[in-house]
């Protein structure tokens, strides 16, 4: 089990040490500066919405909506929807780079596609409707949780504006006197610590929602899911297996049988009281115990690194030999199955020497996350991108290896990067 530190705000919260760490005033960074974007966004959103408010009051009053009037709703809320999927190109790709406040995790950008892609794939109309969610949703919220700071300040320095004579009227009561205000005070100040995780909590809304609209995942040039036939990888797996057993049967078996069998004459040829005779013994027993290791080793072939180190120092050890920089995250808070650790633990072997060959990357990252249910695997890097399983770029046999896990292996590669491996390994708690 590994405790590493946390990538994004949601493992931050989980933490004890929270409100003592960075991640709330990263956090409060995050909402700060949504402020500006927000409030010009909605002010758009005011020109349509302000006179539909009008015209729907009149209505309730019985007075017929103006001609003009429609005509200007009608208008604007078409041109809004036209200029959404464009304006939304560098509000999302502003957005993705300031998602690092409470995310480190990477999201992919979508490169330009064509005008008439802006309004045909899935994923400028998400970003289109992150543009409605920050500047409707978010400002409504935003004023929300402005009151309860307002109020909780109320009540911290409402004694003083007691003594001082002015009056402090609160939704529940009208203190008269600085005691009075007291309780109201200590009410305000055990408010702080709570308003301090819910900054992190508001943050974190924020942040998944805009995570989930802008990664653009639906589109067949983002994430594919690579899917493979699980009884011809059984199969494959099974004959491969054989084969390397047959190879070790009929090659290395028999030479360390022979080795076996000499060493066994020089000891007869070698008296007891011999100072040779227990060295003799010794490379005897070892090479009966070599050939059993060796039936052991096709049975189930594992890296010895994973035993001695888990799978999150194997994986480190896998990132200190790589051609480039690596940096390793890993979340795991318990131990998991040594199939699924196996795999995970090739998984980044055959991702990273992928990412050596092929990308012409500066630089790469492995994550691993224990969600609770499975093993989330996620080697990243600031390649060319481009990869692709039918130019056999190692992808397929990764994609039957993970199959034969019971897992699946998505890609997110396009033209120019980067380029993301993520395999999710079932591995219930």
């Amino acid at each position: 089990m590994t405790s590493a530190a946390p990538t994004h705000l949601a493992q931050a919260l989980r933490r004890p040490r929270y409100p003592l760490t960075g991640w709330p005033w990263r956090a409060l960074a995050y909402l700060v500066t949504s402020v500006p974007l927000a409030g010009v966004l909605s002010l758009g959103l005011l020109v349509l919405l302000a006179p539909l408010v009008a015209a729907t009051n009149g209505a309730r009053q019985g007075r017929p909506m103006p001609l003009a009037l429609t005509v200007f709703l009608t208008g604007g809320a078409l041109l809004i929807v036209a200029l959404a999927p464009l304006l939304s190109v560098p509000v999302a790709a502003f957005e993705r780079h300031r998602l690092g406040l409470v995310d480190n995790r990477p999201v992919p950008a979508v490169p330009w596609r064509g005008l008439a892609a802006r309004y045909t794939t899935g994923t400028a109309w998400r970003e289109a409707a992150y543009l409605f969610v920050l500047g409707g949703l978010v400002p409504a919220v935003y004023w929300l949780f402005a009151i309860v700071v307002l109020l909780a300040a109320v009540l911290i320095v409402s004694p003083f504006l007691v003594a001082n004579g002015d009056e402090v009227a609160l939704l529940w009561a009208t203190p008269d006197t600085a005691a009075e205000a007291v309780p109201h005070a200590i009410v305000g100040v055990l408010l702080v610590p709570v308003l301090w995780y819910a900054v992190g909590a508001l943050a974190m809304a924020q942040g998944t929602v805009a995570r989930w609209l802008l990664r653009g995942a639906p589109d067949g040039l983002a994430l594919r899911e690579v899917t493979r036939s699980r009884a011809r990888l059984v199969d494959a797996y099974e004959a491969e297996r054989r084969r390397i057993e047959r190879d070790l049967h009929d090659g290395a078996h028999p030479r360390l049988t022979s080795l076996s069998l000499q060493i066994g004459l020089a000891r007869l040829d070698v008296p007891e009281d011999s100072p040779a005779a227990r060295p003799l013994a010794v490379a005897h027993e070892q090479a009966k115990g070599l050939m059993v290791l060796l039936r052991q080793i096709v049975q189930g072939i594992r890296p010895q690194s994973l035993t001695d180190l888990g799978l999150a120092g194997a994986v480190r050890e896998l990132a200190d030999e790589a051609t480039i920089p690596v940096e390793v995250h890993a979340d795991l808070r318990r131990a998991v199955p040594e199939t699924v650790e196996a795999t995970a633990y090739f998984v980044v072997s055959e991702a990273l020497g992928n990412v050596a060959r092929h990308a012409g990357a500066t630089r790469a990252e492995v994550r691993l996350t224990d969600t609770g249910t499975k093993l989330v695997v996620e080697v990243s890097d600031d390649g060319r991108g481009g990869a692709d399983p039918a130019r056999g770029t190692g992808l397929t046999g990764l994609a039957d290896r993970v199959a034969a896990a019971e897992g699946r292996l998505l890609l997110a590669s396009p033209a120019g990067g980067p380029t993301v491996v993520r395999v999710e390994l079932p591995c219930e708690a």
